[in-house]
């Protein structure tokens, strides 16, 4: 019994030791993903800046080699291959900006952030509240790794899809359905009041499950494909008039000299709209939001699958944080899931939505 005893001494000491490990790896991420964020929020400005600045110049020297008859010669050749060359430059900085999508690279960062923020407290919890488990070690390393496929740093290779073909949430979970036996339990009601469980708990959970379901995701989708519409149509657009504005400025001094000025002039404004509204940074912040109903999701399912009702997080505790991400309190959750059911058995679609946090 004393060598037993030892051996899960020693057994917890290495299990911390390895969380601390962990830890220190998560803080270092921390700080990568912040520092990475601001570096490209800032690209987002300078490199918006930079265009328009460019554009609006070209277009200028443009104009004037266009209007002013006392121009001519080397000084016209002058102002317009100035013009040309400023056009292209501009050209290539809106169809590199339009793939790599400033915005929505740094707000990939600070999901990550925040995400990998609330790893390290989970960790800094399990050291100093219980003896860390193999299972805790494996949890953590299998999160880590999670979000770094959810949310990569680099660029060139790992860069998430900016232009998908429809809108998917973001997924920096592991999965959680090998993490419980696939035995569920066949009637919820005939359980009994064990561990804050309760089958009245459970049909709750379910109703609030369903809600999330066919009410919250589904706006988060149709939303998160109208953006993606928009910031695809915008990117097209304003690469399109910088292209006509840079040919069309070879031309100036003939009949097209108007071209380039007014194209130019619609792709500062294009690119304005969908660069200084942020529009990727907008749809990237539904497919988190996308991604947080679908983590509830499985959570519930996961949790209500555990047949072994000891082994799952106490039912009271667990419904009362479900209501807290949700923004709602356990009461106004019971209410939902009453309102659900109600709405259900009569075959009436649900008014309200299930988060009022989002």
């Amino acid at each position: 019994m004393h060598n037993e005893d030892i051996n899960n001494l020693n057994k917890c000491r290495t299990n911390t030791a390895q969380l601390f490990a962990i830890l220190e790896l998560v803080a270092d991420r921390v700080e990568m993903h912040y520092n990475v964020g601001e570096q490209r929020d800032n690209w987002n400005t300078l490199l918006l800046n930079s265009i328009n600045i460019i554009t609006l110049t070209a277009s200028t020297m443009s104009g004037i080699a266009a209007t002013c008859p006392g121009v001519a010669g080397a000084p016209l050749f002058a102002l317009k291959l100035s013009s040309t060359l400023l056009f292209s430059t501009a050209t290539v900085l809106v169809l590199v900006m339009n793939k790599i999508q400033p915005s929505q690279l740094a707000e990939e960062q600070r999901n990550a952030t925040r995400l990998f923020k609330l790893l390290e407290t989970k960790i800094e919890t399990i050291i100093a509240l219980q003896s860390p488990t193999e299972e805790d070690v494996q949890d953590a390393i299998e999160k880590v790794l999670a979000i770094d496929r959810a949310y990569p740093l680099p660029i060139l290779g790992a860069m998430l899809e900016k232009f998908p073909a429809k809108f998917e949430p973001a997924v920096w979970w592991p999965c959680l359905q090998n993490k419980f036996k696939e035995e569920k339990l066949s009637k919820s009601k005939e359980i009994e009041e064990v561990n804050g469980w309760s089958g009245e708990v459970e049909m709750e959970l379910r109703e609030v499950t369903e809600v999330t379901k066919k009410k919250d995701f589904e706006e988060y989708e149709r939303i998160g494909n109208m953006v993606l519409k928009i910031n695809k149509s915008l990117a097209i657009t304003g690469s399109l008039l910088m292209c006509i504005a840079a040919f069309g400025s070879v031309f100036v001094g003939n009949e097209s000299w108007l071209v380039p000025p007014v194209a130019a002039s619609l792709a500062v404004a294009v690119n304005s709209f969908e660069h200084g509204g942020q529009v990727g940074m907008v749809f990237e912040m539904y497919r988190y939001c996308g991604g947080f109903l679908r983590l509830l999701e499985e959570t519930i399912e996961a949790t209500l699958e555990e047949k072994e009702v000891e082994k799952r997080e106490n039912g009271e505790v667990f419904q009362m944080k479900v209501a807290m991400q949700l923004g709602r309190t356990c009461f106004q959750l019971r209410e939902l899931a009453s309102k659900s059911a109600s709405y259900g058995k009569k075959g009436i679609p649900m008014d309200e939505f299930a988060s009022k946090l989002f």
